[in-house]
């Protein structure tokens, strides 16, 4: 129906376009573009945000930051979120339209979903992305896609997947940076998850990055735009710049020498709509023959296809969603189911879940412990309430527990008073707050202000990159005295990335929150006091530090992500802990005869001798070739939830795809003549072995065709 629906579209727009002079096709390409009353065309402004929820809008559900949402590895429960986001900003565009409001972030084109692979923990936007697994992230992005555009007649939000292509850093130099990559990485690593949004989840926008990718501009990129995303892909959408990004073309990027020179190279690769203002210059660069009246018009029929399939100039049944969806209890409570699942455990030595009936006291303590900004991460909306982990805390136990609270520190300030006389004035009153309570539950890690984008209003760092992945120095001395009194403690990492948790694992329980959303204390205290058991599993490497790293502006894949690394993490990708005991007993070939060219089909049986939980099966495979990748590569995975004592069976089918590797020209070839296949509930390594003190099923394949 879509494909009637984008030709349909298609035609309406070219009709429409041809109405229009020179000028008012050139006034539609920017992203705040004027009404042409003449013909019926209200104003309308692209720049929409929905990352996750919708953003800089007022009054929505916060979901947990998209870092929190890819360490579900819960396809289905982003399906969810996609279609409640793409629901309340429906909700919220009918009641602006209603007022005559057509301002910013009040439109049907969200910004979202971030799918740049998150390579280096020192990246502040790395929250806003699915994480560091090629597959992971296009297999949760293709839902999350489907869930906000819909699968009818009208896209219901239009999606766009950014930021095309090779961009993860570092913020500081993005406008000026060329990040040089192999044909082998950008096939292998980078664009998976585009052609995944394009080919599989028809995401209708996609927009470009800042930097410059081995020479070229990502928002006037040759290869990328026109040679990969419209010709190999077929990619029949728009494409958008990043903000301002086509002005760095002349100003930092020195590629062209002006305005009028920046948007005829941006337009003639493929770049249909500006966000920013070197559009302006179109008019002077046609005059100068720059550019051709023939493709400024493709550059709107598209824009116009986009607003015709969002139903602009129809009646559709979208019109009917009413303000009352905004925040809904409906809403609300995926908001908390997905914080839930979010929120991933690392580390317990039986203190969790904790025993209501055995605690008289409880201190909660530390500078995110009733912090709103350590719920939200970036890009987000504004909650009509927001539960911290104090104030989850204190619903939970009710009058039952009395509860203890102390900043202890804050965030990275040597003070809490400025007339102190001495740093760190919280230190003792954390420390009373500890002697007197049975058990502390310590919430420490950063916010937007400390990671995030650069020039992001609040940024204590311009560029919004971490320097190394310490925490800040008043938060280690906090927990460095906490730790010293041998109570029973519970730490919680709230962040968007990979934190040096040496020290805090030292803890009894260690939970990484992320950003949970508003709903993310609530959610916590439900993981805290066992009203349900964490699922969620780390979609990052978490190292010791990053000594092992190579140079943050080096974009090879060497000794990156738990795919190259070398060196021993802290914690690995796939790994995260629950409250059952669940166990995979069984894995049968269901293929009468293998054959790596159509996949291949498994029956898996899984146990659980402990609580009732979720759990994720994980699937890897390490071909027998010079050209697979260091270590074992994810290529297929499933969550199920598991009752006590349960047996359960699930068929998982792995992609024919999983059986090919990526030469050194960036072509996928099938090379070798073996693979192993490793099942598992974590991946497939000794330390992730040695964590859960399970061990993956391995089979060994003998390709005989």
């Amino acid at each position: 129906m879509r494909e009637e629906a984008r030709e349909k579209a298609r035609e309406r727009a070219k009709e429409l376009v041809e109405q229009m002079t020179i000028d008012e096709v050139i006034s539609q390409l920017s992203y705040n573009a004027p009404a042409i009353d003449r013909l019926g065309i209200q104003e309308y402004n692209w720049w929409n945000e929905g990352l996750h929820g919708v953003a800089r809008a007022g009054t929505a559900t916060i979901f947990p930051q998209a870092i929190g949402m890819a360490a579900t590895w819960n396809e289905k429960i982003l399906k969810e979120v996609g279609e409640a986001v793409a629901t309340e900003a429906r909700a919220k565009y009918n009641e602006s339209k209603r007022h005559g409001d057509r301002d910013i972030y009040k439109g049907l084109t969200l910004w979202t979903p971030n799918i740049n692979i998150f390579r280096d923990p020192r990246w502040g936007r790395g929250h806003e992305t699915l994480g560091e697994d090629p597959y992971l992230t296009s297999k949760l992005a293709v839902e999350e896609i489907k869930g906000l555009q819909g699968d009818g007649e009208y896209l219901k939000v239009a999606a766009c997947a950014k930021h095309f292509a090779v961009h993860s850093g570092p913020e500081a130099v993005r406008h000026s940076f060329d990040a040089k990559t192999s044909k082998k990485d950008m096939r292998e690593t980078y664009l998976p998850a585009f052609k995944a949004a394009v080919c599989e989840a028809n995401v209708e926008a996609v927009m470009g990055a800042y930097n410059r990718t081995n020479g070229e501009p990502c928002c006037a990129h040759g290869e990328l735009i026109g040679d990969i995303l419209r010709g190999e892909w077929g990619f029949e959408g728009h494409f958008v710049s990043d903000c301002w990004a086509i002005r760095d073309f002349h100003e930092h990027h020195g590629v062209t020498k002006n305005g009028v020179q920046s948007s005829a190279l941006a337009l003639n690769k493929g770049c249909d709509l500006n966000c920013g203002c070197s559009y302006l210059c179109l008019k002077e660069a046609l005059n100068k023959q720059l550019v051709k009246k023939s493709d400024l018009k493709q550059a709107a029929i598209r824009l116009f296809t986009t607003r015709f399939l969002l139903g602009m100039f129809d009646e559709n049944k979208f019109d009917k969603i009413d303000y009352l969806e905004v925040e809904s209890k409906k809403h609300l409570n995926l908001a908390r189911e997905v914080a839930e699942e979010s929120i991933v455990l690392l580390k317990n030595d039986g203190i969790l879940p904790l025993n209501k009936e055995k605690i008289k006291t409880i201190g909660v303590i530390g500078p995110n412990a009733n912090s709103r900004r350590s719920l939200d991460g970036n890009y987000h909306g504004t909650a009509s309430r927001y539960i911290t982990a104090l104030e989850g805390i204190q619903d939970y136990v009710g009058e039952d527990i009395r509860v203890l609270y102390s900043v202890g520190c804050e965030l990275s300030s040597e003070k809490s008073e400025v007339l102190s006389a001495k740093p760190y004035d919280r230190i003792s009153e954390a420390l009373s707050v500890a002697d007197y309570c049975d058990v502390i539950v310590l919430c420490l890690g950063l916010d937007e202000t400390l990671e995030g984008e650069e020039g992001d209003t609040g940024n204590a760092y311009f560029s919004g990159d971490k320097k190394d992945l310490l925490l800040p120095k008043p938060q280690q001395i906090l927990l460095d005295a906490l730790l010293n009194l041998n109570k029973p403690m519970i730490v919680s990492i709230f962040s968007g990335s990979a934190m040096d948790l040496r020290t805090a694992q030292n803890a009894n329980a260690l939970l990484q929150t992320w950003y949970p959303g508003a709903m993310g204390g609530k959610a916590l205290a439900n993981i805290i006091f066992g009203e349900v058991s964490p699922s969620a599993k780390l979609p990052i490497t978490i190292y010791k530090d990053t000594d092992c790293l190579p140079d943050f502006e080096d974009y090879s894949m060497e000794n990156r992500t738990y795919r190259y690394l070398k060196d021993e993490p802290l914690f690995p990708f796939g790994f995260g802990l629950n409250y059952g005991d669940t166990y995979l007993e069984s894995v049968d070939i269901l293929d009468e005869i293998p054959d790596r060219s159509r996949g291949l089909n498994l029956r898996v049986e899984i146990s659980n001798r402990g609580r009732a939980t979720k759990d994720v099966v994980q699937v890897y495979v390490k071909n027998d070739s010079k050209y697979a990748a260091l270590n074992p590569t994810l290529v297929e995975f499933e969550k199920i939830a598991i009752s006590s004592g349960e047996r359960a069976i699930i068929e998982l089918k792995i992609n024919e795809d999983a059986f090919k590797v990526v030469d050194n020209e960036g072509q996928f070839i099938t090379d070798g003549k073996s693979s192993k296949i490793y099942i598992g509930l974590s991946a497939p390594d000794v330390l992730s072995e040695r964590l859960t003190k399970k061990k993956c099923k391995c089979i060994d394949m003998d390709w005989l065709i």
